[in-house]
Order: structure tokens, then sequence, then C-alpha cells
């Protein structure tokens, strides 16, 4: 069965127009964070969907999935990223190897077989600044670049998949990196997590704001867009500088704390990933997209502000 891939749709304008529910959306990640929120977009927007109840390594159960459910997308927001952070996945490798490379591969090659774009929330962190790419000069990695970080087996695990999803025609890879959503309260947000730590490293990176890109995504799957697509807001933005914002919005009696990487490595099991991923495939499609720092003050600090910051 055919494909209907970047750009080419199953329904013809005036249809989507006269039909706005002919989307169904078949959702893999239910108990997970991106997976959630995405339910709730879905809801909010009067999309059909549903909750894929089968394991992402058992084509039977993926099967019997796609056939009640009849989608005409399927998303990908399952997989192991450990908890309470990626140095799980250094000592349970072969669970990590089960979610991220065959769970994922068995659901792109089920989607192949039925004609159905999979939208699959990947990671942005399977790179890290170089000689090429180095920190300051904003020359970011694109999508066609060859990963260069192999520090932590999540991100291992995270590049074999990526590189083996290119031969799947049917396939949208997003690469996520620190995700960042309005609610402060989540664990999973990056602003979250280093207001908790007791020492942060000050690195610009690229980052990916929730509350504007999953729409995107959403967007994306009804352009039937496929391929490699970095997945975060135009630029980057540094631990300090989001720990200022924090101050500044939220708690004025905020303080911090920074320590070097080499400092951080002595209280890590694997060495984190940092980069600048180039944002200019997924601008010029959506050229609405924010800046990261743009999107930060709208999306996050804005909308949660405490303090009585202009």
């Amino acid at each position: 069965m055919g494909v209907a891939t970047n750009g080419s749709s199953s329904t013809s304008e005036s249809a989507e127009i006269a039909q706005p529910q002919a989307y169904k959306f078949l959702i893999y990640g239910r108990t997970g964070w991106i997976g959630g929120l995405l339910g709730q977009l879905c809801a909010a927007r009067g999309i059909p969907f549903a909750y894929g109840a089968g394991r992402l390594e058992n084509r039977a159960q993926l099967e019997n999935d796609i056939d009640e459910v009849a989608p005409t997308h399927v998303f990908n927001a399952a997989g192991v990223t450990g908890r309470p952070n990626v140095d799980w996945c250094e000592t349970h490798r072969a669970e990590t190897i089960r979610a991220n490379v065959c769970g994922t591969l068995t659901l792109a090659d089920v989607c192949r077989a039925r004609g159905l774009v999979l939208i699959n929330y990947a990671t942005g962190c399977i790179f890290e600044y170089d000689a090429g790419h180095q920190l300051g000069t904003g020359v970011g990695f694109k999508e066609e670049d060859t990963p260069n970080f192999v520090g932590s087996f999540y991100s291992k695990t995270k590049a074999m998949v990526e590189e083996l999803l290119k031969n799947y025609e049917n396939v949208c890879t997003l690469r996520v990196r620190m995700p960042i959503s309005s609610d402060l309260s989540n664990p999973r947000n990056f602003i979250t997590k280093i207001t908790r730590y007791d020492k942060v490293v000050d690195i610009p990176n690229s980052m990916t704001i929730l509350d504007e890109l999953l729409p995107i995504s959403i967007e994306m799957a009804k352009r039937n867009l496929t391929g490699i697509w970095n997945f975060t807001n135009p630029g980057v933005v540094s631990h300090n500088e989001i720990l200022e914002m924090y101050r500044d919005y939220i708690d004025p009696n905020f303080s911090w704390k920074n320590f070097t990487l080499e400092e951080q490595a002595k209280v890590i099991v694997a060495p984190r990933s940092n980069n600048e991923l180039d944002c200019t495939k997924l601008k010029a499609e959506f050229p609405e997209l924010l800046s990261i720092k743009d999107s930060l003050v709208k999306y996050v600090f804005k909308p949660n502000q405490k303090t009585s910051k202009a």
C-alpha cells in the first residue's frame, strides 16, 4: 500500500474544509509526558484519537491496534529515556534496545505496510559541539549530518534507530532537545529539572518549547511531511539565561550555582550532549516559528509570571 508523503494529502482541500474531522490519530506513549500532551491537544482541537494498547516490539499487537482504530496517522511518543535520567540506560541496555530500537523499527515497519505516516518523536541529543560546529558560532548541525555524540548508551540507541529509519519513506523523525513546557511543576520539564539541581553547567543549547512545537507536529502530520527534522526553536539559550528568566518572571529570590563540565562528570554516569541544531528547514516550512528566547517568554514565562516584570 502506498504512503502519501511530504506535502501530499489523502483528501482534497475542499474535503478537508467540509470534513474537519477527517483525521484520526493513533498515539503511542499514553503514560509519557509528550504522549499525554498530544492527547490533550487532540481533545482540545476536536481531533479524534486513541492511544495504542500494544507493546511497540509486538508486531501482532500493533497490527491489532491499527485494525481497531483505523487511524489516518500514527504518532510515536513512547520509548525509554530512563528514570530519573538517562544514566538508567547505562545499566539497562537490553531494555533500552528493546524499546528504542526494536520497538520503534517494528512500529515503523507496520505503519509502512499499512500505508501510514509515522510521526516519531526522536532526539537531537546525538550531537556535540565539534570543530565544524563550535559553541558560540551559530553554526548548527543539519538534518543530513551524521551523529557524533556517543557519550551515553541512550544516545547511541537513538542514533542507531535514526540511521535505520532513513530507509522508511513513511517516517517523520523529529529531533527533540531538552523539552520545555509551560507546566513548571512537571519533573520532566528541563526548567523544572535545573531549578532543582544543586549546581548547573552553563552551556548554550538548542531546545524544544513543546507548547509551540507540538501543535506544529500535528500540522506536519496533516501535511504528510516525512524525513528528518531538527525539531527545536531556532537559536540557543544557556542554563544561566533560563534561570535568569525564571528569577525575573517567577521567583525574584531564586539563586543558583554553576559548576564545570569536569565537575559535572563526577556526579553523573554518562556524559550529556550539548549542541546547536540548524532549524532552517523547519523555519522554512513554518515561518511563524519563534526563536528559543522569544518562545520561552511567550509560552512559558509570561503565562506563569508571578513578578511585576514588564
